[in-house]
């Protein structure tokens, strides 16, 4: 053996096995596959794993770091979809940068399981307590650290509600804890089973823990949560019409007035159906959508979109690339223009894609950015509908929570999602991104209204109730009302992930006493 000292630290073949386990349980949680279920065992294997092994930081640490590779890798494949088909990358390729992306962001699952094989070494048994207050952390630092938490486990649960009462007191990471808090809860009675070092009563007590856990999540939480609804027949301040008009990716420049028009023809005909639109506000929302409309230097666009406000007496809030002169880029922005034909107000666009709208500075010589390299908006700006007020995300930008709280804190009624996923094929990543969406509409108590290019457009209820959705990869309208909200304020609005933070102060303090403990007992007896 050439490296036996490195050998020596890699973790057993059956523990690996055990987090490859559970990474396949997790990825299966996740659409499209969505057997959110096994999210709440998925872990248990992963746990067991950790225990087994350890007595090795290094081992413990790989098994984490396998775990995370499988597990972004099964969910987050799709991202090899654009550049194998739009930018001709081989396969081998595409797949190849994947695994680095997916290794790199491993390393924090490997964090966590490096921890929590420190605490159990430290603490016995019982340190296994500590698994979801380290998961979350490792969670925290993975998006502080990468600006991205993409599929973090609570949002397996997402689509169907069962955490929706508790994701407006600490967000999608409380969601995230009390998953793992479940696992936990399994894993250790069916550990010390498997050791034989409990009896059988004590063991039922134990197993009793989690099923009791489990029936209060359930009875605490309103269930189902995907249902089929009519949001046009409430009261309402406003209408909006969002147009969902399937535009390719590719071939735009022969098509380009063709497709513009049949944004335009999509509206009238969901203005025809109703009666009154004249007599109450309403705004027309385009999604984001590969056509790249310039309102400030295009006047003929300007000329084209004034008509149809004018002849329909509406407002329109579309994408749009809007010059930024300090620094001779363009913003990604969503812009509304009012009945007149003047523009009310614009939005540009703060959270930016890595590596599709911009690259970060030290890289940016050396990697172009895929869609176009943007400048960094800076305003949290409310956009007028009506009587209500709303706070626009752009694609990526339903992804971050502290976006539509900083809205709702800024007085949004309402958040409107503007996006573009065609880049990414018919894949699991549309109703990933849906996810997201929900949470956003449950930390904020506020309905989000989601109009996209391909799918999926929907109307998104404040208890995270997915409503009137359209097909994916179809034309479609929707009209909803939309209404002044009440002002209030959940938790999360108010003081953000202040549970996760919490998590992280637990986690450093049971590593201090950790650390302690081995001082300790490394100092020889008097």
């Amino acid at each position: 053996m050439k490296f036996p000292r490195l050998t020596r630290r890699l973790p057993d073949w059956k523990n690996a096995a055990l987090a490859i386990l559970s990474a396949i349980l997790l990825i299966l949680a996740f659409p499209d596959f969505d057997f959110w279920f096994l999210a709440w065992v998925a872990l248990v294997p992963l746990l067991w794993a950790i225990e087994r092994e350890k007595e090795s930081l290094v081992g413990s640490f790989v098994l984490g770091w396998l775990f995370g590779l499988v597990f972004f890798t099964g969910t987050c494949w799709w991202l090899t979809f654009a550049p194998i088909t739009y930018a001709g990358f081989p396969w081998a390729l595409a797949y190849f940068l994947l695994l680095c992306v997916t290794a790199t962001v491993g390393i924090f699952p490997g964090l966590f399981a490096a921890i929590l094989s420190f605490s159990l070494r430290r603490f016995g048994n019982i340190g296994i307590v500590a698994a979801p207050f380290i998961w979350i952390s490792s969670e925290l630092l993975r998006y502080w650290l990468t600006g991205n938490n993409w599929n973090t486990i609570g949002y397996s649960q997402a689509l169907v509600g069962i955490l929706n009462n508790w994701v407006p007191i600490g967000g999608t990471l409380l969601a995230s804890f009390l998953v793992v808090a479940f696992n936990t809860a399994l894993a250790f009675p069916l550990s010390v089973l498997i050791k034989a070092d409990i009896d059988a009563k004590k063991l039922a007590v134990a197993i009793t823990i989690p099923i009791a856990l489990c029936v209060l999540l359930f009875w605490t939480s309103p269930y189902p949560r995907w249902v089929i609804s009519d949001p046009t027949s409430d009261p309402g301040f406003a209408r909006v019409v969002a147009i969902q008009p399937n535009v390719p990716m590719s071939g735009l420049q022969e098509k380009w007035q063709q497709l513009r028009q049949r944004h335009v023809q999509l509206a009238e005909s969901a203005l025809a159906t109703i009666n009154d639109h004249r007599s109450t506000s309403t705004t027309v929302i385009f999604p984001e959508s590969p056509m790249n409309f310039m309102w400030e230097e295009d006047m003929e666009f300007q000329k084209f979109l004034r008509g149809f406000a004018a002849k329909n007496n509406v407002q329109v809030l579309f994408n749009s690339a809007e010059p930024d002169g300090q620094n001779n880029k363009y913003f990604n922005s969503a812009v509304l223009v009012g009945p007149d034909g003047r523009e009310k107000a614009q939005y540009d666009k703060i959270y930016l894609l890595p590596f599709g709208e911009s690259v970060p500075a030290p890289l940016q010589s050396i990697v172009p950015a895929f869609v176009g390299s943007f400048s960094y908006g800076k305003e949290y700006d409310l956009l007028p509908i009506g009587e209500a007020k709303a706070g626009v995300m752009i694609c990526f930008e339903s992804h971050f929570g502290e976006l539509s709280r900083e809205y709702v804190r800024n007085g949004a009624d309402v958040i409107i999602e503007m996006t573009n996923d065609g880049y990414l094929g018919p894949t699991p990543v549309l109703r990933q991104h849906l996810a997201n969406a929900v949470f956003r509409a449950v930390e904020t108590n506020r309905p989000v209204i989601r109009a996209t290019n391909v799918g999926i457009t929907a109307y998104i209820n404040e208890r995270g109730e997915v409503l009137d959705a359209a097909e994916q990869y179809t034309e479609a309208t929707r009209v909803w009302q939309v209404a002044k909200s009440d002002g209030s304020q959940t938790l999360y609005v108010r003081y953000g992930d202040w549970f996760a933070w919490l998590c992280s102060v637990v986690t450093i303090v049971l590593m201090i006493i950790g650390l302690r403990r081995r001082s300790h007992r490394s100092v020889p007896p008097a």
